[in-house]
């Protein structure tokens, strides 16, 4: 009994100093994707204030110190140090240093979580709704009734599924149009188009774009990979002509649709070119897969360094453990740095590829993200091809970029530099 109370009277000295729990997100961290989740999990279940140290080792997290905080890491799988008070202000003082690119940011809130996909789809066919299952942070499936509908307002970040916005259902008639899944997705489409009152999938596709646009504009937070990207700009500026040809709508194309495109409608490319041929597997020239001769080992992007201190939305976006990240293909790969609009910020290139991978920009009063790719842990998924498993990549960088936009919303921001 003496011996336990002398343990005690040794060891409540050291238990009030561990008054913090931090998460790290360089090396040390052996499931970076879980650790997500566990943040998401604190704001959204104990509604606990997370400290995101971004660059400090990795852009870390850190938390006010409770048994049950450490439990939840350890049942996840996830790395956590427990420090002393004195030890974390230290870490504090560093971040605070002028010299230094760090910076602490509140994450108050856990965003309301929307991703905009056809609700008989399975996790897996999406990278996004993929990694949000693996790291346990909860979603809501809207589609186009939903959207119509006005339900988006229920929600602070909308993801859009690998979605073909121009009508043409992902121009895989060529190789897919005897599919029954092929065939199966355009009987949807046309049936609520006809429900809702179009004529086509294309002005359904538009009127959903519009109202994504009025989402964003009001102040929400989008995020877009493969074909919802560029597929997303080109419906807005084709508003006014016919860009579909008769396999996909019925009748043909505009003779005139190239030159009747207006840019100024989509949030991120301009000056780009159609790809008119209706079985040619892409939309126009934005997607760098056109004439791409890239190879597979040396198909990297770099990420650029922002001032945590000045550039805190870009510094969260870019949060990783390596500023190296391997490149992977998509119906849509990567963004022509040709066709970007000079007010969309670059996060992510191929520079000798001319290319950029991750791109970001305002709207209104909410932020919009483009991400190139379809799996940042399968180089070249292909239709039919099975799931990523990513209890084989809890370290990936790539999906790290995903996550850093679902956690974004939930931080305080700094009004940016001028």
């Amino acid at each position: 009994m003496k011996r336990i109370i002398i343990l005690v009277l040794f060891l409540f000295p050291m238990l009030s100093r561990a008054s913090y729990l931090l998460i790290p997100m360089d090396e040390a961290q052996k499931n970076h994707l879980k650790a997500y989740g566990i943040a998401y999990w604190l704001l959204k279940t104990y509604n606990q204030e997370v400290d995101w140290l971004l660059n400090y080792r990795g852009g870390s997290f850190a938390v006010k110190y409770d048994r049950n905080f450490e439990s939840e890491c350890g049942i996840r799988g996830v790395s956590y140090e427990v420090i002393a008070d004195g030890q974390y202000t230290g870490i504090l003082n560093e971040i605070a240093n002028p010299e230094v690119n760090m910076e602490l940011v509140k994450l108050e809130k856990a965003p309301r979580m929307a991703v905009y996909s056809p609700k008989a789809l399975q996790p897996w066919d999406d990278a996004v709704t993929m990694v949000l299952s693996y790291a346990e942070i909860p979603y809501d499936v809207i589609y186009d009734d939903d959207v119509l509908d006005e339900k988006l307002a229920q929600y602070d970040w909308l993801h859009l599924h690998h979605e073909d916005f121009t009508g043409q259902y992902g121009k895989f008639y060529a190789s897919y149009s005897q599919a029954q899944w092929y065939k199966g997705q355009v009987a949807e489409l046309e049936d609520i188009a006809k429900r809702r009152g179009f004529d086509k999938v294309s002005k359904l596709k538009l009127a959903v774009c519009k109202k994504i646009k009025d989402f964003v504009g009001g102040g929400g937070f989008m995020f877009a990979m493969c074909s919802a990207t560029d597929s997303y700009d080109i419906a807005l500026d084709a508003e006014g002509t016919d860009i579909c040809d008769v396999m996909y709508d019925h009748d043909g194309q505009s003779p005139n649709a190239q030159k009747e495109l207006d840019f100024s409608k989509g949030f991120a490319f301009e000056n780009y070119h159609l790809r008119t041929n209706p079985m040619e597997y892409e939309y126009s020239d934005i997607d760098a897969n056109v004439g791409r001769q890239v190879q597979k080992d040396l198909d990297y992007f770099n990420l650029f360094d922002f001032s945590a201190k000045w550039d805190q939305i870009p510094a969260m976006l870019t949060q990783c453990h390596t500023k190296v990240i391997k490149g992977f293909m998509g119906q849509t790969t990567a963004f022509n740095k040709n066709y970007i609009k000079k007010s969309v910020l670059v996060m992510g290139q191929n520079k000798s590829a001319n290319e950029a991978r991750y791109v970001h920009g305002e709207y209104g009063k909410g932020m919009w993200t483009f991400y190139g790719g379809h799996d940042p842990e399968d180089y070249q998924h292909l239709v039919g091809d099975p799931k990523t498993d990513l209890n084989m990549h809890p370290t990936s960088p790539g999906y790290r970029l995903i996550l850093n936009n679902v956690l974004f919303p939930a931080a305080k921001k700094k009004k940016q530099k001028t």
